[in-house]
């Protein structure tokens, strides 16, 4: 597998991101424990201090997965706010943990459930709550 891009994540996300991974059903552990992985390698900063071109959750984001060579436009939330975001991934879905904290242009390889991988690389960031001026949602 490629070295991974560093991350950038959101003193608040990793916060809550850690709360989630604490409390993860059984079902949930894989894709948990490679969440966890990526908070500790993560660059902590203060919301206010978030680049405008890096994936924090809530972001709006388009992204291609290049092992299907498909472009895609999904905005990351926690598993709870996923039912009222149309367009709404997961960050608990192993694509969803793969794409927070990287910066427009990464491409990171992202272990799947089945065992296989999969690529995604960020195209571009449609909307990101701290571009936005929302550090406390």
């Amino acid at each position: 597998m490629a070295k991974r891009p560093p991350l950038i994540i959101n003193r608040l996300d990793a916060d809550r991101l850690q709360r989630l991974i604490d409390e993860a059903e059984p079902r949930d552990h894989r894709v948990a424990a490679s969440l966890e992985a990526e908070l500790e390698r993560g660059e902590v900063l203060d919301p206010r201090e978030m680049p405008d071109d890096v994936v924090s959750m809530n972001s709006q984001v388009a992204f291609t997965d290049l092992s299907r060579e498909r472009r895609i436009v999904r905005t990351l939330v926690y598993p709870h706010a996923l039912a009222d975001t149309q367009d709404g991934l997961s960050v608990m879905a192993p694509v969803g943990s793969a794409l927070l904290g990287l910066r427009v242009g990464d491409a990171i390889d992202w272990p799947l459930p089945d065992g296989g991988t999969t690529r995604v690389r960020i195209d571009a960031i449609l909307w990101q709550p701290e571009r936005a001026g929302q550090f406390h949602r």
